[in-house]
């Protein structure tokens, strides 16, 4: 997920999109651990999707703290 897709979503979505990304990286690590995937670079694409998604999140927290 690009940043300009995660800029355009609201902050409940965000939440929900947290979640689902997170629960992907579980399933994900889940069926490496048991039999390796075709392309174990996924993993680090969900990581860095959850990392972009938290990050924004963060910094919307700090943008409504200011105000």
């Amino acid at each position: 997920m690009k940043q300009s897709v995660i800029n355009e979503l609201t902050t409940p979505e965000l939440l929900e999109r947290l979640e689902e990304e997170e629960k992907q990286l579980l399933k994900m690590k889940l069926n490496h651990a048991v039999s390796p995937l075709e392309n174990p670079m996924k993993i680090k694409f969900y990581k860095r999707t959850i990392a972009r998604i938290k990050t924004e999140i963060r910094k919307r927290q700090i943008e409504q703290e200011k105000n």
